[in-house]
């Protein structure tokens, strides 16, 4: 964690992320780089579905290899870099083949070491094996939900997940969530935690680099008039004045459940994650 120096008032209290992990005197590649146009919270159709979003530093979309379809061929880590569209850093891997992917760079992964996927990879930091391979006990992440489609899950930084128990064809994993699901034992995942776990301790500090993020002023709900929001209205600060808190479009918006009923992957949850 880097702290300032409380020079000007906005970085009293400021902190930020030490970069020095990753390598420096590089620029990512242009094979692996793509364009990126800010649509400020707006569909297709051109109207609003984000509310509170515009503006921010112009960014290039890193393409990752969630899934690490090379199997059986070791990768040295050339670099560690920064990700602007991601809490995670991310390794810069040179094949043997000669060809190089980017993928979510594990906690205390260096520069040089070799990794692998591979159904037969020994379980050591970073390499990607099957959930049925990985004993339990076992920090993972970039978890596949199903075999060759890539990791969906515990992607950011500093999250990790742990591997419980085996039954059968399944394994049963526990999330950052504190929730347990059981998965098909033949999907991948990646071994250790996600790099950049000082990420949920950053103090923005000031207005104005919350700008830099692309987040516009949020205005509350009470401050609008009654057309504008359920909770608009009334003299001065007048509070919600409902039975109960609402949307700007007028739904329950507490204690409400928003996951669907009957949904398919409902067999695979073995535990609810726990309330706060």
């Amino acid at each position: 964690m880097k702290i300032r120096r409380p020079t000007t008032p906005g970085q009293r209290g400021m902190t930020g992320i030490d970069y020095s992990v990753l390598t420096r005197n590089t620029r990512p590649l242009k094979r692996l780089v793509a364009g990126h146009a800010s649509r400020g919270g707006r569909a297709r159709h051109g109207r609003i579905t984000v509310r509170f979003r515009g503006s921010g530093n112009k960014r290039k979309y890193r393409l990752i290899d969630f899934g690490q379809d090379k199997l059986n061929i070791s990768a040295r880590v050339e670099a560690i870099e920064y990700d602007p569209f991601r809490t995670a850093f991310i390794a810069r891997l040179l094949f043997q083949d000669g060809a190089r992917e980017y993928i979510i760079a594990p906690h205390g992964l260096s520069v040089g070491e070799e990794i692998i996927a591979s159904e037969s990879a020994p379980v050591r930091l970073g390499n990607r094996v099957p959930l049925g391979k990985i004993p339990p006990g076992i920090e993972i992440h970039n978890i596949e939900l199903v075999a060759g489609r890539g990791g969906k899950l515990v992607r950011s930084a500093g999250s990790v997940a742990t591997i419980l128990a085996h039954e059968g064809a399944f394994t049963h994993v526990s999330l950052p969530s504190s929730e347990v699901v059981k998965i098909r034992s033949n999907a991948f995942a990646s071994v250790g935690s996600v790099s950049n776990p000082e990420h949920s301790m950053i103090t923005l500090g000031k207005a104005g680099r919350v700008r830099w993020r692309g987040r516009r002023p949020h205005v509350r709900g009470s401050a609008m008039n009654p057309v504008d929001h359920p909770h608009g209205g009334g003299e001065g600060r007048a509070p919600i004045g409902l039975k109960y808190p609402k949307t700007p479009w007028g739904k329950h918006a507490f204690g409400v459940k928003t996951r669907k009923r009957h949904k398919i992957s409902e067999k695979y949850i073995l535990q609810r994650r726990k309330k706060k």
